[in-house]
């Protein structure tokens, strides 16, 4: 049943490929930020978890 739903449906051939290339452009781009990005910002994301220093969020109080 759905397939005739979607076989009724005109231009439907091509969101196939339409997903094809935004999670190949999305990945490329992901992955050229990776290879790109600096070590002192990973290891400063890295340790950001187990920082104790309020400074880095905002906790509502002031």
């Amino acid at each position: 049943m759905l397939k005739e739903i979607f076989r009724a449906i005109p231009g439907i051939n091509i969101f196939p490929l339409i997903s094809l290339i935004l999670f190949f452009t999305i990945f490329v781009i992901v992955t050229i930020w990776i290879l790109r990005v600096k070590e002192s910002y990973i290891k400063k994301m890295e340790e950001l978890p187990l920082d104790d220093n309020s400074d880095h969020f905002d906790n509502g109080e002031n």
